[in-house]
């Protein structure tokens, strides 16, 4: 795509920090971390978002998330590490390309995913789950 800056960075157009690279994905530091050490695992393959994504290659992206979350962890001595993946401006999706941030955790770092905790009416979680598993 010639208008995505993560096509872009795959092609080596723009250059980045790169952690990891196979046939499927390219990993590098994201420009603006959450955290020192936040990492963008990046789809060579120009797809919107996980709406998109093969079975294949799903699979293999949980493995290399895995692999560089450990990484990580060795490297950095994190607490824990944040895995997200957003689809849809909604979803605060800002590059219309799949790719999934680990960000590292440190205890007391500060860092905060906002959301508002809801509930469930009696019976309402088990009609979402009806509904979605209908789709399935």
């Amino acid at each position: 795509m010639d208008n995505c800056v993560f096509c872009k960075i795959v092609a080596g157009q723009i250059p980045s920090a790169t952690v990891y690279e196979d046939d499927d994905f390219k990993a590098i530091m994201d420009i603006a971390p959450a955290a020192k050490g936040h990492v963008i695992i990046l789809s060579k393959r120009h797809m919107l978002s996980l709406l998109e994504i093969e079975e294949k290659t799903a699979s293999r992206a949980l493995i290399v998330a895995s692999k560089i979350a450990n990484a990580m962890k060795k490297a950095l001595g994190c607490d824990g590490i944040n895995m997200l993946q957003n689809n849809g401006s909604a979803a605060w999706q800002s590059v219309f390309h799949l790719h999934i941030h680990l960000i590292p955790r440190f205890d007391g770092d500060g860092i905060i995913i906002p959301w508002k905790e809801l509930s469930y009416a009696d019976g309402e979680a088990a009609e979402y789950a009806k509904k979605i598993a209908a789709q399935l």
